[in-house]
């Protein structure tokens, strides 16, 4: 038997067990890469769509942990001011809805960290400033869920967080890469500064590198209403 008709008859043997293989492997990655996506960012609408608008809805995780999910006003058309008094949740309650229309971005900030408030939305750091106030207001959630393109942020783009108190407006100015040990992004700071970041984003396990951007505050509006309660 001479090389060709060698060839020819390992052919069917490559059809019937390599190709096969190949197909499985790569529908094993589509399915993988469709688990990875932002699949919270609906629930988050329906929860702000049809929020009772006299009260604010309380669950309870575990740990004790209580989750309150707050009513925020994004169209207020009320009289606004420039200074105002700021209102600090309590743990593990919403805080705000930030919102970055660039990338579709609109999701629930919850004061505190952990697992149990991720899955529901971002978390803002409670060691860092309240928003609208003097500092570094820092906020993280998941790469493969909120903060799904959150690298897409463009120097310039404008990202909103709104509050019982106030809406205030920040404007990208760096995007910014560090690794998971390197708190130098996440300390206070002398200028009224956001700062968001989450995991870089990897297949298999998890990443050591953080990916975010700082955005420097705009524009403040605290709102005229006498509303002091942040539920």
């Amino acid at each position: 038997m001479n090389d060709t008709q060698k060839a020819k008859k390992s052919l069917p043997f490559v059809a019937k067990v390599l190709i096969p293989v190949l197909l499985t492997i790569l529908c094993a990655g589509v399915l993988l890469l469709c688990t990875i996506r932002p699949y919270e960012r609906i629930n988050t609408y329906l929860r702000v769509a049809f929020m009772d608008s006299s009260a604010s809805v309380s669950t309870e995780g575990t740990a004790g942990l209580r989750i309150v999910e707050t009513e925020i006003d994004t169209d207020y058309t009320g009289e606004t001011s420039e200074t105002g008094e700021v209102v600090i949740s309590d743990y593990g309650t919403q805080c705000a809805i930030l919102e970055a229309t660039s990338i579709g971005l609109y999701v629930p900030v919850y004061w505190g960290g952990g697992t149990e408030l991720l899955e529901q939305g971002a978390c803002q750091t409670p060691a860092s400033a309240s928003l609208g106030s003097d500092g570094n207001s820092v906020i993280s959630a998941h790469i493969n869920t909120f903060f799904a393109y959150l690298t897409d942020l463009e120097i310039g783009d404008t990202v909103t967080a709104y509050t019982t108190y106030g809406r205030f407006t920040y404007h990208v100015t760096e995007k910014i890469s560090f690794d998971a040990s390197d708190k130098s992004y996440l300390k206070s700071t002398d200028d009224n500064r956001l700062t968001l970041y989450t995991c870089k984003m990897q297949l298999l396990g998890s990443s050591d590198q953080r990916v975010g951007v700082i955005c420097e505050l705009t524009e403040k509006a605290f709102y005229e209403t006498g509303e002091e309660d942040a539920s």
